[in-house]
């Protein structure tokens, strides 16, 4: 029996990606025989990835580019703060590039990325590391299936897919 889903609403799709910047640069991929899944329709992936992905079946290899506007956004100088140090709890051990859990003046959670540290400063940077960049995709989706009634409850995928129809996937050998 031949798997025609379609990625659309309700569906759990799983996917290998490879993420490269303009200059080529691989930023970010899928490991070999773990495959990325997410619940369509419930913003778990970044919204130009996810409206590219619509309608592919499994087995569809394809390539696309994702502006700033439908990735993560433009990059905003003035959300790059210098802090002082004694602003994070000294047994924080701070490090270039590592993300941060901040609270902002409503009591929201605040992502920020550390991109300076020194003994009297620390910069943190509230944008996304990948805020502002297009994103380069290279994609092969590897299952697509109805979501449970649990996924759709609480908006994503809870069980490790199987993997796929594709009898070349590594997670079927």
């Amino acid at each position: 029996m031949t798997n025609t889903a379609t990625v659309g609403p309700e569906k759990v799709v799983s996917f290998h990606y490879v993420l490269k910047n303009d200059g080529g640069d691989v930023i970010d991929m899928s490991e070999e025989g773990f495959p990325q899944l997410y619940l369509h329709g419930a913003q778990n992936i970044i919204p130009g990835l996810e409206q590219a992905m619509s309608g592919h079946a499994a087995g569809d290899q394809f390539s696309i580019a994702v502006p700033p506007e439908e990735g993560y956004g433009r990059r905003f100088e003035d959300a790059v703060q210098k802090v002082e140090r004694s602003v994070i709890p000294p047994e924080v051990p701070l490090r270039v590039g590592m993300q941060l859990g901040m609270e902002g003046p409503d009591g929201q959670a605040l992502p920020a990325w550390v991109t300076e540290v020194n003994d009297e400063h620390v910069v943190l940077d509230f944008n996304h590391p990948l805020a502002g960049q297009t994103l380069h995709f290279e994609l092969m989706v590897a299952e697509v299936r109805s979501a449970t009634s649990v996924e759709l409850e609480q908006g994503h995928p809870t069980i490790v897919s199987s993997c796929c129809s594709d009898p070349n996937c590594s997670s079927n050998k």
